[in-house]
C-alpha cells in the first residue's frame, strides 16, 4: 500500500512540475498596442473582409457547441432557444424576465437555469461570431505589431460574462481573420491561440466557423451544423 501511495505521490509531483514548466514556457503578457483611428480602420477592414453587412442582415443563426449546447438565435428579435440535457430555455437576451424554461418537457420557473442559459449563450455565441463584435459597446481596439505584421487587439471592458478579456486577431494579407490569441479569466495561461480557419458560407451570405483548434494541447471545439439564413 505504501508503494502505491509513493507512486501516486510521485505522479502528482511530476504533474505539477509539468504544469509549472508549461506555464512558464507558454505564458505570454498582453501585447502593447495603440488606440485610435489606425486601430479602428484595421477593425473595419476585417469586418469588410467578413461581409459584415450580410451579418447585420442575417435573421437566424443555428449552431451547437461541442455537441452539448444547441442554439437557434433569432438575432433581430433578441431571442435565442438554448437546449442542453433535459433543459430548454427561450432566452430573451434584452428582457430576461420574459424568458421561458422547460425541464424534461415541463414548463417551470427557474432563475438559475435562465442564468445558466445566458452564460452558455454568451460564451458559445462568442466562438461563433466574435469577429463581428469588434465594435460592440464596451470594446477597446488597439493596433499591435505582431511578428512584423499588423494585428488587432480587442479588449472587452464591460458586458458578457467575463469582462476584461482580450483577444489579438491575426489577419492574413486580405485582412481576413485566421486565428486569435487569448488573455481571459477562464484560461490561466496568457496567449493561448485558437484557429479561425474552418469557415462555412451560409445561406444568408455570412461566413461562420465550423470548428476551432486551440494551441492548448490541441483541444478542438466543434460548432456543429452552423447555419445563417433569413426567414
Amino acid at each position: 500500500m505504501k508503494i502505491i501511495f509513493k507512486i501516486l505521490g510521485s505522479i502528482t509531483v511530476l504533474l505539477f512540475l509539468f504544469i509549472g514548466v508549461y506555464f512558464v514556457i507558454t505564458n505570454e503578457p498582453i501585447p502593447k498596442g495603440k488606440r485610435g483611428k489606425e486601430a479602428d480602420d484595421l477593425a473595419l477592414k476585417m469586418l469588410s473582409a467578413l461581409n459584415n453587412d450580410a451579418f447585420k442582415n442575417t435573421e437566424v443563426l443555428e449552431w451547437s457547441f461541442r455537441g452539448k449546447h444547441f442554439y437557434k438565435w433569432h438575432k433581430k428579435q433578441n431571442i435565442v432557444t438554448v437546449s442542453w440535457k433535459d433543459n430548454k430555455v427561450v432566452l430573451h437576451t434584452s428582457q430576461s424576465k420574459k424568458s421561458e424554461v422547460s425541464i424534461g418537457g415541463r414548463k417551470t420557473e427557474n432563475i438559475e437555469i435562465v442564468k445558466q442559459a445566458r452564460d452558455f449563450f454568451n460564451n458559445d455565441s462568442f466562438w461563433l461570431v466574435a469577429p463581428y463584435k469588434v465594435f460592440d459597446l464596451g470594446t477597446e481596439r488597439r493596433i499591435v505589431n505582431y511578428k512584423n505584421k499588423e494585428a488587432l487587439l480587442i479588449t472587452y471592458t464591460s458586458g458578457g460574462t467575463t469582462p476584461g478579456d482580450s483577444y489579438l486577431w491575426i489577419l492574413d494579407e486580405k485582412f481576413f481573420p485566421t486565428s486569435y490569441k487569448m488573455w481571459t479569466s477562464i484560461i490561466p495561461i496568457g496567449g493561448v491561440s485558437a484557429t479561425w480557419s474552418d469557415w462555412k458560407k451560409t445561406d444568408s451570405g455570412i461566413l461562420l466557423p465550423t470548428k476551432h483548434i486551440l494551441s492548448l494541447f490541441g483541444m478542438e471545439i466543434l460548432m456543429g451544423s452552423v447555419k445563417g439564413y433569413n426567414l
